[in-house]
Protein backbone atom coordinates (compact mmCIF):
# COMPACT_ATOMS: atom_id res chain seq x y z
CA UNK A 1 0.00 0.00 0.00
CA UNK A 2 1.40 3.37 -1.04
CA UNK A 3 1.56 6.55 1.05
CA UNK A 4 -1.43 7.96 -0.90
CA UNK A 5 -3.54 4.82 -0.47
CA UNK A 6 -2.72 4.69 3.24
CA UNK A 7 -3.70 8.31 3.70
CA UNK A 8 -6.90 7.66 1.69
CA UNK A 9 -7.69 4.61 3.79
CA UNK A 10 -7.19 6.56 6.98
CA UNK A 11 -9.41 9.39 5.82
CA UNK A 12 -12.09 7.01 4.63
CA UNK A 13 -12.06 5.11 7.90
CA UNK A 14 -12.29 8.28 9.92
CA UNK A 15 -15.16 9.45 7.78
CA UNK A 16 -16.98 6.20 8.23
CA UNK A 17 -16.51 6.17 11.97
CA UNK A 18 -17.64 9.77 12.24
CA UNK A 19 -20.68 9.12 10.08
CA UNK A 20 -21.73 6.11 12.12
CA UNK A 21 -21.28 8.12 15.29
CA UNK A 22 -23.40 10.89 13.89
CA UNK A 23 -26.23 8.54 13.01
CA UNK A 24 -26.07 6.91 16.38
CA UNK A 25 -26.17 10.32 18.02
CA UNK A 26 -29.25 11.34 16.14
CA UNK A 27 -30.96 8.12 17.04
CA UNK A 28 -30.14 8.34 20.70
CA UNK A 29 -30.42 12.06 21.03
CA UNK A 30 -26.64 12.48 21.78
CA UNK A 31 -24.88 15.58 20.48
CA UNK A 32 -23.10 15.29 17.09
CA UNK A 33 -19.28 15.50 16.94
CA UNK A 34 -17.91 18.76 15.66
CA UNK A 35 -15.84 19.28 12.47
CA UNK A 36 -12.74 19.89 14.63
CA UNK A 37 -12.89 16.40 16.10
CA UNK A 38 -13.23 14.93 12.65
CA UNK A 39 -10.14 16.77 11.28
CA UNK A 40 -7.99 15.84 14.32
CA UNK A 41 -8.87 12.18 14.04
CA UNK A 42 -8.11 12.12 10.31
CA UNK A 43 -4.76 13.92 10.81
CA UNK A 44 -3.66 11.49 13.55
CA UNK A 45 -4.41 8.50 11.43
CA UNK A 46 -2.60 10.03 8.45
CA UNK A 47 0.62 10.63 10.50
CA UNK A 48 0.65 7.10 11.86
CA UNK A 49 0.36 5.62 8.41
CA UNK A 50 2.68 8.18 6.73
CA UNK A 51 5.60 5.71 6.31
CA UNK A 52 4.70 2.04 5.87
CA UNK A 53 6.45 -0.35 8.23
CA UNK A 54 8.04 -2.23 5.33
CA UNK A 55 9.74 0.92 3.98
CA UNK A 56 11.23 2.19 7.25
CA UNK A 57 14.35 -0.03 6.89
CA UNK A 58 14.93 1.30 3.37
CA UNK A 59 14.75 4.88 4.61
CA UNK A 60 17.25 4.18 7.40
CA UNK A 61 19.63 2.45 4.99
CA UNK A 62 19.50 5.40 2.57
CA UNK A 63 20.24 7.81 5.43
CA UNK A 64 23.26 5.79 6.58
CA UNK A 65 24.57 5.60 3.00
CA UNK A 66 24.27 9.37 2.64
CA UNK A 67 26.16 9.92 5.90
CA UNK A 68 28.89 7.51 4.81
CA UNK A 69 29.25 9.34 1.48
CA UNK A 70 29.52 12.70 3.29
CA UNK A 71 32.18 11.34 5.65
CA UNK A 72 34.16 9.84 2.77
CA UNK A 73 34.01 13.15 0.90
CA UNK A 74 35.23 15.04 4.00
CA UNK A 75 38.05 12.52 4.48
CA UNK A 76 39.12 12.92 0.83
CA UNK A 77 39.14 16.72 1.18
CA UNK A 78 41.21 16.51 4.40
CA UNK A 79 43.67 14.09 2.78
CA UNK A 80 44.02 16.37 -0.25
CA UNK A 81 44.64 19.41 1.96
CA UNK A 82 47.20 17.48 4.02
CA UNK A 83 49.01 16.34 0.86
CA UNK A 84 49.11 19.88 -0.52
CA UNK A 85 50.50 21.22 2.79
CA UNK A 86 53.14 18.47 2.88
CA UNK A 87 54.14 19.28 -0.70
CA UNK A 88 54.41 22.99 0.14
CA UNK A 89 56.60 22.28 3.17
CA UNK A 90 58.80 19.91 1.16
CA UNK A 91 59.21 22.49 -1.63
CA UNK A 92 60.24 25.14 0.92
CA UNK A 93 62.75 22.76 2.49
CA UNK A 94 64.16 21.83 -0.92
CA UNK A 95 64.56 25.50 -1.84
CA UNK A 96 66.30 26.21 1.47
CA UNK A 97 68.63 23.23 1.05
CA UNK A 98 69.44 24.34 -2.50
CA UNK A 99 70.25 27.86 -1.30
CA UNK A 100 72.51 26.53 1.47
CA UNK A 101 74.28 24.22 -0.97
CA UNK A 102 74.85 27.09 -3.40
CA UNK A 103 76.26 29.26 -0.60
CA UNK A 104 78.57 26.49 0.57
CA UNK A 105 79.76 25.85 -2.98
CA UNK A 106 80.49 29.56 -3.45
CA UNK A 107 82.40 29.74 -0.16
CA UNK A 108 84.38 26.63 -1.07
CA UNK A 109 85.27 28.14 -4.44
CA UNK A 110 86.34 31.42 -2.84
CA UNK A 111 88.45 29.53 -0.29
CA UNK A 112 90.04 27.56 -3.11
CA UNK A 113 90.89 30.73 -5.02
CA UNK A 114 92.27 32.38 -1.88
CA UNK A 115 94.45 29.34 -1.21
CA UNK A 116 95.67 29.43 -4.79
CA UNK A 117 96.57 33.12 -4.55
CA UNK A 118 98.35 32.53 -1.26
CA UNK A 119 100.40 29.72 -2.78
CA UNK A 120 101.27 31.88 -5.76
CA UNK A 121 102.29 34.71 -3.46
CA UNK A 122 104.37 32.38 -1.31
CA UNK A 123 106.04 30.98 -4.41
CA UNK A 124 106.72 34.51 -5.64
CA UNK A 125 108.25 35.51 -2.33
CA UNK A 126 110.39 32.41 -2.13
CA UNK A 127 111.71 33.09 -5.59
CA UNK A 128 113.05 36.58 -4.79
CA UNK A 129 116.73 37.12 -4.22
CA UNK A 130 118.22 38.14 -0.91
CA UNK A 131 120.24 41.33 -0.47
CA UNK A 132 123.41 39.37 0.15
CA UNK A 133 123.17 37.69 -3.26
CA UNK A 134 124.19 40.90 -5.04
CA UNK A 135 127.87 41.74 -5.41
CA UNK A 136 128.80 45.02 -3.78
CA UNK A 137 129.80 47.91 -6.06
CA UNK A 138 131.14 51.38 -5.56
CA UNK A 139 128.07 52.98 -7.18
CA UNK A 140 124.76 52.06 -8.84
CA UNK A 141 122.66 53.60 -11.56
CA UNK A 142 118.91 54.07 -11.14
CA UNK A 143 118.32 51.23 -13.61
CA UNK A 144 120.55 48.89 -11.62
CA UNK A 145 118.82 49.77 -8.35
CA UNK A 146 115.41 49.18 -9.90
CA UNK A 147 116.58 45.84 -11.34
CA UNK A 148 117.72 44.79 -7.88
CA UNK A 149 114.37 45.76 -6.41
CA UNK A 150 112.49 43.75 -9.04
CA UNK A 151 114.43 40.66 -8.04
CA UNK A 152 113.97 41.19 -4.30
CA UNK A 153 110.29 42.19 -4.17
CA UNK A 154 107.35 39.90 -5.06
CA UNK A 155 105.99 40.72 -8.49
CA UNK A 156 102.51 41.72 -7.28
CA UNK A 157 104.05 44.21 -4.81
CA UNK A 158 106.79 45.80 -6.89
CA UNK A 159 104.70 48.61 -8.40
CA UNK A 160 103.49 49.74 -4.96
CA UNK A 161 107.07 49.71 -3.65
CA UNK A 162 108.21 51.62 -6.71
CA UNK A 163 105.49 54.26 -6.25
CA UNK A 164 106.69 54.99 -2.72
CA UNK A 165 110.37 55.11 -3.69
CA UNK A 166 109.58 57.43 -6.60
CA UNK A 167 107.95 59.90 -4.21
CA UNK A 168 110.50 59.50 -1.40
CA UNK A 169 113.84 59.52 -3.23
CA UNK A 170 113.32 59.13 -7.01
CA UNK A 171 115.42 55.94 -6.67
CA UNK A 172 118.47 57.75 -5.31
CA UNK A 173 119.97 55.43 -2.70
CA UNK A 174 122.08 58.31 -1.32
CA UNK A 175 119.19 60.80 -1.01
CA UNK A 176 119.13 62.86 2.19
CA UNK A 177 116.23 64.97 3.43
CA UNK A 178 117.80 68.32 4.46
CA UNK A 179 115.05 69.03 6.98
CA UNK A 180 114.63 65.71 8.77
CA UNK A 181 117.78 63.83 7.89
CA UNK A 182 115.83 60.87 6.46
CA UNK A 183 118.09 58.77 4.28
CA UNK A 184 118.16 56.44 1.31
CA UNK A 185 115.66 54.95 -1.13
CA UNK A 186 112.82 54.66 1.36
CA UNK A 187 113.88 57.67 3.48
CA UNK A 188 114.40 55.86 6.77
CA UNK A 189 114.35 58.19 9.77
CA UNK A 190 116.90 58.08 11.13
CA UNK A 191 118.85 56.36 8.40
CA UNK A 192 120.75 54.29 10.94
CA UNK A 193 117.60 52.17 11.42
CA UNK A 194 118.62 50.35 8.26
CA UNK A 195 121.68 48.93 10.01
CA UNK A 196 119.41 46.09 11.15
CA UNK A 197 119.46 44.90 7.53
CA UNK A 198 123.19 45.35 7.05
CA UNK A 199 126.18 47.42 8.08
CA UNK A 200 126.52 48.76 4.54
CA UNK A 201 123.11 50.49 4.64
CA UNK A 202 124.60 53.83 3.50
CA UNK A 203 126.16 52.53 0.28
CA UNK A 204 124.32 49.36 -0.68
CA UNK A 205 120.86 49.80 -2.26
CA UNK A 206 120.10 46.07 -1.77
CA UNK A 207 120.42 46.55 2.00
CA UNK A 208 118.09 49.55 1.84
CA UNK A 209 115.59 47.63 -0.28
CA UNK A 210 115.61 44.75 2.19
CA UNK A 211 115.05 47.06 5.15
CA UNK A 212 112.29 48.99 3.34
CA UNK A 213 110.46 45.76 2.36
CA UNK A 214 110.64 44.42 5.91
CA UNK A 215 109.36 47.74 7.28
CA UNK A 216 106.38 47.87 4.89
CA UNK A 217 105.46 44.23 5.53
CA UNK A 218 105.76 44.65 9.29
CA UNK A 219 103.78 47.89 9.63
CA UNK A 220 101.30 47.75 6.73
CA UNK A 221 101.22 44.09 5.74
CA UNK A 222 102.76 44.67 2.34
CA UNK A 223 104.19 47.41 0.09
CA UNK A 224 100.69 47.87 -1.38
CA UNK A 225 99.32 48.38 2.12
CA UNK A 226 102.01 50.98 2.71
CA UNK A 227 101.20 52.66 -0.62
CA UNK A 228 97.50 52.89 0.27
CA UNK A 229 98.43 54.61 3.53
CA UNK A 230 100.87 56.93 1.71
CA UNK A 231 98.20 58.01 -0.76
CA UNK A 232 95.90 59.03 2.10
CA UNK A 233 98.57 60.73 4.26
CA UNK A 234 101.57 61.49 1.98
CA UNK A 235 103.85 59.72 4.41
CA UNK A 236 104.17 56.20 5.71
Amino acid sequence: MSRISVRGFAVASATAVTTVGAIAGVATGSPQPSNDNFEATAADMTLLADIPVGQQAEVQTASLTQQADAQASAADAAAKKSAEEAARIQAAEDAKAKKVAAKEAKEAEEAKLAEKREKELAASRSAVRSASSFAAKGSYTVGEVQAMARQMIPGDQFQCFSNIVNHESTWNYRAVNPSSGAYGLVQALPGSKMSSAGADWQTNPATQIKWGLDYMNGRYGSPCGAWSFWQANHWY
